[in-house]
């Protein structure tokens, strides 16, 4: 093999960086694992700062920014924005400063709601308040289908209620239910899981909406177009993996800005295994690097 072959080698090897505001975005991880078994990750939930819904513009497009220069100085090949208020707010910024192909979660979910919703879709969003505020899904659902109905939902309380994988209680049932009347009023075909937390409580969304209702979870609808664009672009991964990949193996490296044992237990409750390799990291900015220096 000569010098050429061995760099075009070495970069489709390289992991694809994911990152999110917290630990929501395991669920995208997930979806990206299972989707792509050859391709290995690198995550970073920026914990430190969680959450990004209650910030401005300006502070949520600087974290964002923050994080994707951390993981492309890691050599990622491909970023994956997990975070559905980073999707809505800051994604223009994130490629304008990296020079990496990046995919987020909301043009994903957005267009594979309207090919599941059928002709004359109706479609109903729930997210956090920001992404609801920021109508990014509702704008993306449109250019995809200018016809198409939509109603949002903001469902604040399943963020907690996920973490804490209350997935059965009673409580969670109740809160569901007051969230998602108006949806049920609105009778969508397809409805969609806006945040990267509510995957974790799809069963007790989809019993309260009604098994009519197609669900569509934004991490694999992302997981999808990844795949789509690694083949598109000639980076997938040539290197077959032998056997079954268990979730948080060795091949994957996940890094927090705090709180890393607490986002070792999530992630046990969300994957069903703690991180392999899970390091705790600060994330600076170019001026601040700048100015360390």
């Amino acid at each position: 093999m000569n010098k050429t072959s061995e760099q075009s080698e070495a970069i489709l090897r390289r992991p694809i960086g994911i990152f999110d505001s917290g630990v929501g975005g395991l669920t995208v991880y997930r979806a990206l694992h299972n989707r792509l078994p050859n391709e290995h990750f690198v995550y970073l939930g920026d914990t430190a700062r969680v959450p990004y819904g209650t910030k401005s513009l300006a502070t949520v497009e600087r974290y964002a920014i923050e994080n994707s220069q951390f993981l492309a100085a890691l050599g990622i090949k491909l970023l994956v924005v997990a975070c559905n208020t980073a999707s809505a707010l800051a994604l223009p910024k994130i490629r304008e400063k990296i020079g990496l192909d990046v995919v987020g979660v909301i043009g994903p979910g957005a267009r594979k709601a309207v090919e599941a919703a059928g002709a004359r879709p109706r479609i109903a969003v729930i997210a956090t308040e920001a992404t609801v505020q920021s109508d990014a899904y509702a704008a993306s659902i449109r250019q995809a289908c200018a016809i198409a109905e939509v109603v949002q939902t903001a469902c604040p309380l399943f963020v907690p209620l996920a973490e804490e994988n209350w997935t059965r209680e009673p409580e969670t049932f109740s809160i569901a239910g007051k969230y998602l009347r108006e949806i049920k009023e609105f009778e969508p075909e397809a409805l969609v899981l806006g945040c990267t937390h509510y995957p974790i409580l799809r069963d007790v969304i989809q019993q309260t909406v009604g098994e009519n209702v197609k669900l569509i979870d934004s991490g694999e609808a992302c997981a999808d177009e990844v795949a789509r664009l690694l083949n598109e672009k000639g980076l997938a991964n040539p290197h077959r993996v032998t056997g079954t990949r268990r979730l948080c193996d060795d091949l994957d490296h996940f890094y927090v800005t705090d709180a890393a044992d607490r986002f070792g237990r999530v992630a046990e409750r969300f994957l069903g295994a703690k991180p392999a390799k899970l390091e705790a990291v600060e994330v600076f900015g170019v001026d601040e690097l700048k100015e360390s220096k």
